[in-house]
């Protein structure tokens, strides 16, 4: 089976009611589409692993589940192996290594995607579109900002996908800046 968006949109929408974990999910969507434009790769798929990467967390959120039982569902719908395995190793505790460049990416994106959220929601203008490279480090450094993300695996990301952390950073807000007003990220601009 070749998933659609519609059918990752769907499955999403089946799992999470929740509007802040449906707009993580379209804010992964984004960065793994970005970078599958800037590397070659299949957008189109990219994007789709980014979706439903945590469509069973709402359910199952805990890390004897997830993402485990989302992966169940997959195989049970012929979802392609080598997506299932992409979402799978996008956990650390899943036991299974990040080996491809989509595995490598989605894991970078996950967090950054929710740090750079949170870095926009707290500026004055609500806003990605003035949030620069300079603000999201200085929040990573206020360890009571945003607490439960970890500082090293925003590092490990950047590293994962051979960039610096500035570049990271700067690509993950353009790539979240194209799709602003769905990510609920356009505030006062």
């Amino acid at each position: 089976m070749t998933p659609t968006r519609d059918d990752a949109w769907a499955l999403l929408t089946e799992y999470t009611t929740g509007e802040s974990l449906r707009k993580h999910a379209l804010a992964v969507e984004a960065a793994a589409r970005g970078y599958a434009r800037m590397f070659g790769e299949d957008e189109a798929e990219w994007g789709i692993v980014g979706l439903i990467h945590d469509f069973d967390y709402e359910r199952w959120p805990d890390p004897d589940n997830h993402p485990f039982r989302g992966c169940e569902i997959l195989r049970e719908r012929g979802y392609p192996v080598h997506i299932i395995r992409a979402i799978l190793s996008h956990a650390d505790y899943s036991g299974v290594p990040r080996e491809s460049r989509l595995e490598h990416t989605l894991f970078a994106c996950d967090e950054m995607s929710g740090f750079v959220t949170a870095a926009s929601l707290v500026r004055p203008s609500k806003s990605i579109l003035d949030l620069e490279v300079r603000s999201v480090k200085k929040r990573m450094k206020d360890k009571a900002f945003a607490r439960a993300v970890s500082r090293d695996d925003l590092r490990r990301g950047a590293v994962e996908i051979d960039l610096s952390l500035d570049e990271h950073i700067t690509h993950v807000i353009l790539f979240m800046r194209e799709h602003a007003a769905v990510l609920g990220l356009q505030g006062g601009l």
